[in-house]
């Protein structure tokens, strides 16, 4: 290990410390005294590492010989990762407070999984992808079903760990073949072996393997089956974290593999993505319609979505990948804003989820009201909420790789998705005389992540702040063999037309 591998991994390496330390402070002084100053520490050192991944002028480097990459496209999904933990965590702890679930624990396993998470998107071999892969899953596995005294949370942990174990076979059988007929784990040795265009039938059969067990972690269909009895049966917290940073770390994960393994032949991974992308974006948008929970309902629309964020990666070019950064970005904005509002919502002290608690709640708290109508209208993906042009990006990506079938089908399954969306909004404005008082208790750090989420949704559509450029950069540096130059999906949206 050389100091060059050090500075690489210095926030990774940080944040794992970090975690270590606030362990050591639990056990001397006593889990529950210390367990809210825990948190925020937790929240600060994940800002911390954000600042000193995405704004230090960091370059672009490999360590432990090529088994980690620090580049524009890890900066950026990890950037991601660790504001929305922070943000979660942050706007959990009333939530967490007032049900009795503040324990030291939960920051300590959610760094552990960011920190697997950051060595997932920064994976440079098949061997430091399923580290990183174990490292968030373990951590989760347990967040899932850290409500020991609640039957569906501990039925959430293992059906959450049964079938993430089922996966990470699937992949570690992957990576065998892969090793077999490539002769190596490193990503960059794989491309070698493909350089000529023509994939190998074992190569081709591994990397089928690598893409379901991948297909797990990110939720697409048919690998979709544990995501909404996990979301429902998770502490609602754990639930909003499932929904934002670890579908963008897997998201990443799968195209840092399919672009430093297998870029040379993207016509051949991205039709097994395509049809992931088609097949998820149907099923969240139908089977989301007979959804009565909203964490069910919220769990299908994270189904749907990742469906369309695979539409960017089936495009195969740097501009799919770039409009897949974008929509994962505002996917997580949408998410936090929308789960800040589902955890304040209680009725006699005790929280609730179902969508018959949503009935003219408008009338007892119209700003929220309005606030989510705007969130809702930007998960349907209407226009001119920001949701709109994170879709647009993704089917003009398939439009321009000559798929305009997918970019069609996309339209469609849009259309039927929205119908959910918009049967919330009638819930809350004209839905009928509720059974009880719903309240909508939040703290000063969740009307933050609501009124702030909901500014940018609205409001994004004239500035990314800077996330179009930044993706745009990351798209760069993991598509080197791109050479068209990489357009601004909203500047193409909101262009006129001759």
């Amino acid at each position: 290990m050389t100091s060059l591998d050090l500075s690489t991994i210095l926030p990774e390496a940080a944040l794992s410390i970090f975690a270590l330390a606030a362990l050591m402070l639990g056990a001397f002084f006593g889990k529950d005294r210390i367990a809210g100053a825990v948190l925020w520490l937790t929240v600060a050192a994940l800002l911390a590492a954000a600042f000193a991944v995405g704004w230090t002028g960091r370059a672009d480097g490999q360590a432990f010989f090529g088994m980690f990459i620090d580049d524009a496209f890890a900066r950026f999904a990890k950037v991601t990762v660790l504001l929305s933990a922070a943000a979660v965590l942050a706007m959990s702890v009333g939530y967490l407070t007032r049900n009795g679930m503040m324990r030291f624990e939960l920051p300590i396993l959610i760094v552990l999984a960011v920190v697997g998470m950051m060595v997932m998107v920064s994976a440079g071999d098949l061997l430091s992808l399923y580290m990183g892969l174990e490292l968030q899953s373990l951590a989760l596995y347990v967040v899932a079903a850290m409500r020991r005294d609640s039957v569906r949370s501990s039925e959430a942990g293992l059906k959450y760990f049964v079938l993430g174990s089922l996966s990470s076979g699937m992949l570690l059988y992957g990576a065998s073949l892969v090793y077999g007929f490539a002769g190596t784990t490193n990503l960059a040795g794989i491309a070698q072996v493909v350089h000529q265009g023509a994939l190998p039938m074992g190569l081709l059969f591994g990397l089928v393997f690598l893409l379901v067990g991948l297909a797990f972690k990110v939720s697409a269909v048919p690998f979709h089956m544990w995501t909404p009895d996990v979301y429902e049966g998770s502490p609602t917290p754990v639930t909003a974290f499932f929904a934002t940073a670890p579908k963008v770390a897997a998201m990443a994960l799968i195209a840092r593999l399919m672009w430093g393994a297998f870029g040379n032949v993207p016509g051949d991974w991205g039709q097994i993505i395509a049809v992931m992308a088609v097949l998820s974006m149907f099923l969240g948008s139908i089977a989301g319609i007979g959804q009565r929970d909203i964490k069910r309902l919220m769990a299908y629309s994270s189904i749907a979505h990742m469906g369309f964020a695979l539409i960017g990666l089936a495009a195969g070019t740097a501009f799919g990948v770039q409009a897949m950064l974008i929509y994962m970005a505002i996917y997580v904005v949408m998410n936090v804003g929308t789960f800040a509002f589902i955890l304040s919502m209680e009725r006699d002290g005790r929280p609730v989820t179902a969508l018959s608690d949503l009935n003219l709640l408008a009338r007892t708290e119209p700003l929220k009201a309005i606030a989510m109508v705007i969130l809702l209208f930007s998960l349907a993906g209407v226009p001119p909420m920001l949701g709109f042009f994170a879709k647009f990006a993704v089917m003009k990506a398939a439009v321009d790789a000559n798929m305009s079938w997918l970019a069609v089908l996309g339209v469609i399954a849009s259309v039927i998705g929205a119908f959910y969306y918009l049967r919330m909004v009638y819930y809350l404005w004209f839905g009928s005389e509720p059974d009880g008082v719903v309240e909508t208790r939040m703290g000063g750090v969740q009307w933050l992540a609501l009124m702030g989420a909901t500014a940018i949704t609205l409001f994004g559509a004239f500035t990314l702040f800077g996330t179009d450029r930044a993706a745009e950069r990351a798209a760069a540096s993991l598509v080197v063999a791109e050479a068209a130059p990489v357009a601004d999906p909203v500047a193409v949206a909101t262009a006129p037309v001759d």
